[in-house]
């Protein structure tokens, strides 16, 4: 990285109203590229905020996807909100939000709305069925999304159980996409000096990244490639990706495994005895130096089956710091997965943890819009502005 390397999207303004995951997460890397990420919450506080341990009035859940970010609180149905969100909109770059689509034109400030006061501005809508189609009302989680893109009901026909996913795709896929999307109205506002409004529907951001999907569209199930299987070694649980076929061949050729199948039997029965007798050789391999020496003799990709608690010590990510520990307020840290991106010529990453409910407000307010101590105060005996839950 060059001396005196900046972070990439330095000088960036934006706005993020929005709740929970889809829209805080694009908010995040924002943040992480160095935006300037300022997060416009309700008085009750995003929902998020209850979820995980709590440091110092702070969520792990919430800390996790708005690190990095500053807080102003703001009562959207107050009297004389409008014309506060407005005048912010005139110093963004960028806005993030992801009610329903109707919500904020409702409340007076829709991209129509916020385009005429500032024409530059790039808001990024993130809804989960999109801004006008017949489902654009429905309310959405993702959740939703899987059962609706059929990934459940895979779930189901490969592993006999209807479960959800164990993490929350469609919302992290609509970030992605989000943020892909945004940083290109960017470099095309650059071009036309002109913003735009982008969008994004976690139904579309998910299917866009089912790479399993085209199997079942084009009703081609039966040329699916196997899925990898998962053995318990000596040394502990272990996924090979690789087609059972070819290392039954591997270990038969390489390792001198005998088949214990006769020609008489039944496919299914064959099967299974070459599955117990791999099973009994993995099972055999006491330690993770005789499990990495076979797999490595094998040319196979494998990879330990690990707990999330173990995570700091994988060494890839270890090696790449790719958590991290930020200050928790109470005197101590707490870990926090660092930003993905590594750049040449740029820096990025967390710059703090999650800020508390309007805890930027006043500097906010000065800051982006030269406002005074008295006229602050005014906003918050109006009923507009609030801190954790009372006026500031």
């Amino acid at each position: 990285m060059a001396a005196g390397a900046g972070y990439p999207l330095e000088g960036l303004k934006v706005l993020d109203f929005s709740r929970v995951l889809a829209g805080p997460f694009a908010g995040r890397m924002l943040s992480d590229l160095g935006a300037e990420v300022v997060k416009v919450e309700p008085p009750e506080g995003d929902a998020s905020r209850l979820w995980g341990r709590m440091t110092a009035g702070v969520s792990g859940y919430f800390n996790m996807v708005n690190a990095g970010k500053r807080s102003i609180a703001i009562d959207l149905r107050a009297p004389g909100a409008q014309e506060l969100v407005l005048a912010l909109a005139k110093q963004a770059d960028v806005l993030v939000e992801n009610f329903r689509p109707d919500v904020m034109p409702r409340l007076g400030i829709g991209y129509e709305t916020l385009a005429a006061a500032n024409p530059k501005l790039i808001m990024l809508s993130i809804s989960g069925f999109g801004r006008d189609g017949p489902e654009s009302q429905r309310p959405a989680y993702a959740p939703i999304v899987h059962a609706e893109l059929g990934l459940i009901d895979r779930t189901a026909r490969q592993k006999g159980v209807q479960l959800d996913l164990p993490l929350s795709v469609a919302d992290t896929n609509a970030g992605l996409h989000g943020l892909v999307a945004l940083l290109s109205a960017v470099i095309m506002r650059a071009r036309t000096g002109l913003g735009q409004h982008i969008d994004m529907a976690m139904m579309d951001a998910t299917l866009m990244c089912d790479d399993q999907l085209h199997f079942e569209i084009e009703d081609a199930e039966a040329t699916r490639n196997l899925p990898p299987d998962m053995w318990e070694t000596g040394a502990g649980p272990i996924l090979v990706s690789v087609d059972f076929r070819w290392l039954w061949k591997l270990l038969t050729s390489g390792f001198g495994l005998v088949d214990p199948s006769t020609p008489e039997m039944e496919i299914e029965t064959k099967i299974s005895a070459r599955r117990a007798a791999v099973a009994a050789f993995m099972g055999g391999l006491a330690t993770w130096t005789d499990v990495e020496a076979a797999m490595a003799k094998m040319n196979l990709a494998w990879g330990r089956i690990r707990t999330g608690k173990a995570l700091r010590d994988q060494p890839t990510l270890a090696h790449r710091q790719s958590i991290v520990d930020v200050d928790d307020r109470a005197g101590g840290t707490r870990p926090i997965v660092q930003s993905p991106y590594r750049f040449s010529q740029a820096v990025s990453g967390v710059r703090g943890g999650a800020p508390h409910k309007g805890e930027h407000t006043d500097e906010i307010l000065r800051g982006w819009l030269g406002l005074s101590d008295r006229e602050i105060a005014q906003l918050a005996a109006q009923g507009i502005l609030t801190r954790d839950g009372v006026a500031p």
